[in-house]
């Protein structure tokens, strides 16, 4: 096969030899690209279903995205509309994403056959399908509870309802979805992170606050009643700064959920998208590893606000990047996408998204850590921040292009022909 650099048709055997010079360009610098290439083979990413079909769901009644903090904009046609569909679509996104990844699964995406399943009633034979599918094609899969989207979500409050009707509705899902996730992971013999959002707050200034975090407070207590063995599943939380609808006040705050992580030993989120635009997320890592165990990260690209645009290759991809491997925490941050745009080619998005965060893992995995560890204190600062100028203009293409190469998947721009070659074939016909 042969792939496109720049609109040039190239085959592997030019990839290979301009690998081979990059090699060795890094190799002055004291950089073992080999290492890095088998150390970026080992990570895995989460792909977000719920790009292929605008978070829809397939439950036969969902109620209405509208007032669940959620929008997602555009019209792109092909979009997945049955299990079958999206599937065939994952599939597809998959074999243009090098290494071997994950599958992030919200609930109401379960097979609930023709009779509707109200989401406090959601089983693990609902999954049944789901589960042969990921092994079937080597994958394994993540877990979300859906609080939105529900006539039970309209008023804007779910787990900190103070209707106890309500939050005990929204009580009883997140046990389902908890006993799911650990259902899946016993079964895939590989540990199912179970991420929980809500987009509960108020749209203008509220007078009972601390109210609200009460409710919260003890939903999660019963919520977390049930112990499971961290072998089959994990739990995070997931906070956020602000929502459609919820812009003068959010429940699950970071300071809210960071302090029943650490308090209660589960896994705090951290969204990209969630938090004001001049913090960094990247700075928080170090933070919080530690005093935590592991840290769950949701990339995503907020354009002003928390807009949820696909993923690039920016500032904020690589400096989180490089944090991770700077801290040595690759075994202990589990990283997913999360993101949702209906206004590009949707397993493109899924694409181009995935390949932008790995290609922020492999630069950094491409740093020469203990040099710059050398050069980190304040003496040091103009050699250190030079080496770091100079890190930039090293050959990082070419060994992303044998990355490629290596898994059989499309180097430079033409995984886009293969997405292009889809949408006649697949979606077009939607």
């Amino acid at each position: 096969m042969a792939f496109l650099r720049g609109g040039v048709r190239m085959d592997p055997a030019h990839i290979e030899n301009a690998y081979l010079l990059a090699r060795d360009r890094y190799a002055e610098k004291g950089i073992d690209a080999e290492k890095a290439l088998g150390r970026l083979q080992a990570i895995s990413l989460s792909l977000h279903c719920w790009q292929g079909d605008d978070v829809g769901g397939f439950e036969k009644q969902a109620g209405s995205l509208a007032g669940s903090g959620l929008q997602v904009t555009g019209a792109y046609p092909g979009k997945a509309r049955t299990i079958e569909e999206l599937r065939s679509d994952l599939e597809q996104a998959f074999a243009l994403i090098p290494g071997r990844h994950r599958v992030n699964l919200h609930a109401m995406y379960g097979e609930f056959g023709d009779q509707p399943v109200d989401r406090n009633a959601i089983e693990p034979e609902h999954f049944r399908g789901w589960l042969e599918w990921a092994h079937h094609h080597g994958l394994k899969i993540d877990f979300n509870a859906t609080c939105f989207a529900h006539p039970k979500a309209s008023s804007g409050y779910t787990l900190s309802s103070r209707e106890n009707g309500i939050r005990k509705f929204w009580v009883d899902h997140v046990k389902c979805c908890r006993r799911v996730a650990a259902s899946i992971g016993r079964e895939q013999q590989s540990t199912c992170l179970h991420n929980l959002w809500i987009p509960d707050g108020s749209k203008d200034i509220p007078t009972d606050r601390w109210g609200a975090r009460a409710a919260l407070l003890k939903s999660l207590d019963e919520i977390f009643e049930v112990e499971y063995s961290p072998q089959q599943i994990k739990d995070s939380l997931e906070s956020k700064l602000f929502g459609i609808g919820s812009e003068s006040f959010v429940v699950g705050s970071h300071e809210f959920y960071m302090g029943y992580a650490l308090t209660r030993g589960k896994i705090i989120c951290l969204d990209l998208g969630h938090f004001h635009p001049t913090e960094s997320v990247a700075d928080k890592i170090s933070a919080i590893l530690p005093f935590s165990g592991e840290i769950l990260l949701h990339i995503s690209r907020g354009v002003r606000w928390d807009s949820d645009h696909i993923v690039l290759l920016n500032d904020e991809v690589r400096e989180v990047a490089a944090e991770i491997v700077r801290s040595q925490a690759l075994d202990r941050i589990h990283i997913a996408l999360d993101y949702f745009d209906a206004s590009v080619n949707r397993i493109g998005a899924w694409v181009l998204g995935a390949r932008s965060v790995l290609k922020g893992l492999l630069l950094a995995l491409l740093e020469p850590q203990d040099k710059l560890r050398e050069l980190d204190p304040a003496s040091k600062a103009l050699q250190r921040l030079s080496l770091l100028e100079e890190l930039k203009t090293l050959p990082f293409g070419p060994v992303w292009d044998a990355y490629c190469l290596r898994n059989s998947v499309p180097a430079g721009e033409d995984w886009l022909r293969e997405i292009e070659a889809y949408e006649r074939r697949v979606l077009s016909r939607r």
